[in-house]
């Protein structure tokens, strides 16, 4: 990339933002004025793009928008009026908050008539922590990994357009969870808004529900909680049902299963009268969309009287739980409970508001197990939902963690927080053996330790001297096999200890479904137990080279290959047992990953990472004062890249420093090894304030960057596959 001057960056800065496919060869070859065009290489048989670039500390600067103005970190956003609602377009910079893709298959799918738990999330204003896309290094952040337990996640704020973090997004529709922005008008000068777009014609409320739906289709969240919180004139009232129902078209032809709930605030007659249920004053709203979400201070006998209205529709009615316990409620905090009871007793949905209180409430160092407490507390009255589609893996990641650990090499150390990073969570919990025996096992969450990401599962239990073994139920799946499935499991016992760990499955109904090379655990279970591989099939070796070894770290990876015929696969389980001859036995064991793939999966050729580009550079130098050490330089700018989503788990990106013409990742005698700068969830990532050594003059300095992707397999891919691109960059000539 040459140097350029106001006009030519000016020139490629209109050009980054507009939404266009990646460059073409023969634009490579005939470039326009201010294209900073790359020099094409090849290295080992891959394609390697080449970018110059004169340092100069006077960059271009970046929407505040899109970018935290102090980092130029990626960041979510927001829309604060109805003219920036209805200004807004697309833009290349939105892409950084576009989530991986739609909320993976479930069973119940959300469209059954079981009543649905809803969690709205209310925190401190919104846009914490959770704004950085790329992450950030909060020590101490709200997570929230109970996933199985809910169906929809609305997040909330008070401005009037809250558009999701992507985090949120694919953490949750990597769950199986659909998730909902908010719509939200308050005050006087929500009255003035509401006039502005509802007291007029179709036109004005169309072109407001047309954004709506834009927005949710382009950032791929699943729809809206509408929540008009002012009092409304007869005209603009008029229009509601209007506006709601052509909300509710729009939104269902242009995102799959997707939702528009209203909550229960503003009457039919335009006044803002709470009601705490659905009536004949607010029915209107609800005939209007797909759900109805009730103010917080209602008893029984509202329910009661609800029973009426709903209909055939009871799932559809939302019965707000405030976990404040703010107002006149049944119940609230740690008694939440009693008001999940009287909502199940009566066939309703329930809407529970700000369950972070565990986070904000109480005390930091407490956090995981007040949030096991309060979830384990409601389980009774939270069906779970399954997943139903393959590949399945999970590393049992958080999205947080005081250091990166990557298949058992830790890769960096620190606190980081990044929500997109979270992988499926287990159904978390305590289980008791049945009877009178003593046997118990408990799982919960851990940061000491992983095998890939931040955190781990920890499982803790005790074996009694009746028992032989105890199992505890991981994931519930409805997933139809293909007719060879291979498995892994990743784990490692704590402490000295002889008891036995196996991966078990559950199938569907044995008249139809057919297994073989498995070992059934009796003949009344419907558990199997896979016999671990010593070596993986010579097919599959590429991939895994570690079944039945012992890995770094005290790690043990066991592989399993099964064989089905017409089945479903229903659950996942962990089974521990006790050695021959031994007593009662406790344990810890720290489970690392579960693999559940289709077999001929791995044998299809993975997509290559193509067209890595550099764009939106900026230099900063490194020293300051009270800085110490050889000058240097502070290197930010924007990769993009070229791959198909669909196959992709996340990017791993790297990066090595260097200088002159050679590659320091490919290096004659001993290549450098890369270093881990992040994960991107899109085909951009946005490296910020990168540490490089200053050009000598006459010399030029040198860093290259790597776009390592990560299969929804989960496993790691030669470098071959991976993309790459290099920075030549020298001081300007004087």
């Amino acid at each position: 990339m040459e140097a350029a001057g106001a006009r030519t960056r000016a020139a490629a800065r209109r050009r980054d933002r507009r939404l266009r496919a990646p460059t073409t060869l023969k634009e490579q070859r005939d470039p326009q004025p201010g294209v900073r065009l790359p020099q094409r290489r090849t290295e080992e048989d891959q394609e390697e793009a080449v970018f110059r670039e004169v340092v100069s500390f006077t960059p271009d600067p970046l929407p505040v928008r899109y970018y935290d103005k102090d980092t130029t970190k990626p960041i979510s956003f927001y829309l604060s009026s109805l003219e920036e609602l209805l200004a807004w377009t697309p833009d290349v910079e939105d892409s950084f908050n576009v989530a991986l893709g739609p909320p993976e298959c479930r069973q119940p799918p959300l469209s059954s008539r079981r009543p649905r738990t809803l969690m709205c999330h209310d925190m401190m204003g919104g846009y914490l922590d959770d704004k950085f896309i790329q992450g950030s290094a909060a020590r101490s952040p709200y997570s929230f990994y109970h996933w199985q337990y809910i169906d929809i996640f609305v997040y909330f704020s008070h401005h009037t357009v809250t558009i999701p973090p992507v985090g949120w997004t694919n953490a949750a529709h990597r769950h199986g969870v659909c998730v909902l922005g908010t719509f939200i008008t308050e005050w006087k000068e929500g009255e003035r808004l509401c006039e502005a777009f509802l007291a007029g014609d179709e036109r004005s409320y169309r072109a407001v529900a047309h954004q709506l739906v834009l927005i949710a289709q382009f950032f791929r969240f699943d729809g809206w909680l509408i929540n008009i919180e002012n009092s409304l004139s007869l005209a603009a009232v008029g229009n509601v049902p209007h506006f709601l129902r052509y909300l509710t078209t729009q939104l269902h032809q242009q995102v799959p299963r997707g939702l528009v709930l209203w909550y229960d605030s503003v009457v039919s007659s335009g006044q803002l009268t709470w009601q705490d249920e659905l009536n004949e004053h607010n029915r209107v709203f609800f005939d209007s969309c797909d759900g109805f979400f009730t103010n917080y201070n209602w008893r029984e006998e509202h329910l009661e009287r609800m029973l009426g209205q709903a209909g055939e529709r009871l799932a559809d009615v939302y019965v707000g739980v405030d976990v404040f316990a703010r107002g006149n409620v049944v119940g609230g905090r740690f008694d939440t409970d009693k008001s999940l009871e009287l909502i199940r007793k009566h066939g309703f949905s329930v809407a529970l508001f700000a369950p972070g209180w565990v986070y904000e409430c109480l005390e930091k160092g407490d956090f995981f197990q007040n949030q096991d407490k309060f979830w384990s507390l409601l389980e009774r009255y939270l069906p779970t939902h399954s997943i139903c589609s393959l590949p399945f893996v999970t590393s049992f990641c958080l999205g947080m963690g005081t250091r990166r650990v990557c298949y058992g090499q830790e890769e960096a150390v620190g606190p980081w927080y990044h929500l997109s990073a979270q992988e499926i969570q287990p159904l978390f919990g305590e289980h008791r053996l049945q009877g009178d025996g003593r046997g118990w096992v408990k799982m919960h969450c851990c940061l000491a330790d992983a095998w890939n990401g931040g955190s781990s599962l920890v499982i803790r239990g005790l074996i009694p001297p009746e028992v032989g073994n105890v199992a505890v139920r991981l994931f519930s799946l409805q997933v139809p096999v293909p007719p060879k499935i291979f498995l892994s499991m990743v784990y490692k016992l704590e402490g000295p200890s002889a008891v036995g760990v196996a991966l078990e499955l559950t199938t569907g109904d044995a008249g139809s479904c057919h297994v073989g090379g498995i070992s059934a655990l009796s003949e009344t279970s419907s558990r199997r137990s896979p016999r671990p591989l010593r070596v993986p099939p010579t097919k599959l070796a590429k991939w895994v080279g570690r079944c039945g070894q012992q890995l770094s770290g005290g790690w043990v990876q066991r592989c399993y290959e099964v064989n089905l015929r017409g089945c479903l696969l229903q659950a996942l389980f962990v089974n521990f047992s006790r050695p021959p001859g031994s007593q009662e036995e406790n344990f810890i064991c720290r489970l690392g990953e579960i693999q559940v793939v289709d077999a001929s999966s791995l044998l299809t050729p993975l997509p290559q990472v193509q067209a890595v580009t550099v764009s939106q550079v900026r230099w900063q130098p490194a020293a300051s004062e009270g800085e110490s050490g050889a000058a240097g330089l502070r290197l930010s700018c924007t990769l993009h890249w070229a791959y198909l989503l669909p196959h992709v788990r996340c990017f791993r990106i790297h990066c090595c420093r260097g200088s002159g013409g050679d590659s320091p990742c490919r290096g004659p005698s001993e290549p450098e090894r890369p270093t881990l700068l992040g994960l991107a969830f899109v085909n951009r990532y946005r490296i910020v304030d990168l540490a490089v050594a200053a050009a000598e003059p006459g010399r030029d300095g040198r860093v290259e960057f790597l776009v390592e992707p990560i299969p929804k397999e989960g496993f790691l891919v030669p470098r071959a596959e991976w993309g790459r691109a290099a920075m030549l960059y020298s001081t300007p000539r004087t």
